[in-house]
């Protein structure tokens, strides 16, 4: 296998070195299962991206208009705008979900359910295993009789009061059950470090779409971020992406093409 590395400045940068290398260095797989099954895409054997400034504007790609092509992610899809429903930071940052929607990262951030044996320790104050605190409304919350976790909330609340030395705070959005969904979540985790004072992330996908995906779920990560340091006391930090599955679908390698001169 090999493992593709990418030093960038800004998420722009990040975009278009991965977009103008996974045309030279991608395999091409035919899919299997899931979306787009019994088309190709190249695929990246495992992907590594360090992105020193992720909070520098614009936080989407750069499209020339001398390329003729469409940008891959609006800012409206992102923030909120016109033909959008919902902005990409809800979807992210919320507990909301729709109808016929099996999660949505938002919901495994901010309503994580506290069940089974968790449960059953923390209403026995078992303290030399679980780590109970008050239900505030806004770390811990119920609702219709049951408790919940605001995961971006603890993780605020932790930093805060106990200092950045701490390897614990991961946000977790896998469940060992969405092996049973027919499209599990791509995004698996999103770990977090306080360091000489500012808020890193350490992002991983197990599979994630090149083109329009991950500039559009990194834009609305940094906001997270950037929402989360704030809210710290420290400054926005360095992003590292990782992925065993980064990769650009056939009918965007046209357009690929076109972004990088390549045509």
């Amino acid at each position: 296998m090999k493992i593709h590395k990418i030093e960038a400045r800004d998420l722009p940068d990040l975009w278009f070195q991965a977009v103008h290398d996974i045309l030279d260095h991608g395999q091409r797989f035919t899919i299997d299962r899931g979306s787009y099954a019994g088309q190709t895409r190249l695929e990246y054997d495992y992907f590594i991206g360090h992105v020193k400034f992720p909070g520098s504007q614009p936080l989407i790609p750069d499209i020339p208009p001398s390329c003729g092509i469409p940008n891959p992610v609006e800012e409206a899809y992102i923030y909120g705008g016109e033909g959008y429903d919902r902005s990409y930071i809800e979807y992210l940052m919320t507990g909301h979900k729709e109808p016929g929607e099996s999660y949505t990262y938002g919901e495994r951030l901010t309503k994580a359910p506290i069940t089974g044996d968790k449960l059953a320790w923390w209403e026995q104050n078992q303290s030399e295993i679980i780590d109970k605190r008050d239900v505030d409304g806004k770390m811990i919350f119920e609702e219709n009789g049951r408790l919940f976790l605001n995961q971006i909330e603890w993780i605020i609340r932790t930093y805060k009061q106990f200092g950045e030395r701490n390897n614990q705070m991961v946000l977790q959005v896998a469940h060992t059950s969405d092996l049973t969904l027919v499209d599990p979540p791509c995004l698996r985790s999103i770990d977090t470090r306080v360091q000489e004072g500012k808020l890193h992330f350490f992002v991983y996908f197990r599979s994630w779409d090149l083109w329009g995906g991950l500039p559009a779920n990194l834009a609305g990560i940094q906001n997270l971020k950037e929402y989360m340091s704030n809210e710290i006391g420290v400054e926005d930090g360095e992003m590292i992406v990782e992925s065993k599955g980064l990769h650009l679908y056939g009918y965007a390698e046209d357009l690929a093409k076109l972004r990088c001169l390549k045509v």
